[in-house]
């Protein structure tokens, strides 16, 4: 089943732990303890919150020996995040 609404696809954007998960992908990629030990968050935590970034192909993954590397989809997301920090810094006046 693929995700059929905005609301789905942006609510991964508006839950801190999964804005964590894409933003620590965004520098490098990373297998589920990496990101507990970057994050400080358990890595069941961790691997839920993956599991809804995966569905809405937000990360991507791939098996290397024993361990599952995410990373985040660099056809769609990483743009996307682009285009939001052009965004931000043009229009979003932080005090």
């Amino acid at each position: 089943m693929k995700c059929k609404s905005y609301h789905f696809f942006f609510r991964n954007f508006s839950n801190p732990l999964k804005i964590k998960i894409i933003s620590a992908l965004n520098s490098k990629e990373m297998c589920v303890s990496e990101l507990s030990e970057k994050l400080k968050i358990e890595q069941s935590k961790i691997s839920h919150a993956l599991a809804s970034l995966r569905f809405c192909n937000l990360v991507e993954s791939k098996q290397k020996g024993k361990n599952r590397i995410y990373s985040l989809n660099k056809k769609t997301v990483v743009p996307l995040l682009k285009l939001a920090d052009k965004h931000r810094q043009l229009y979003c006046k932080l005090k």
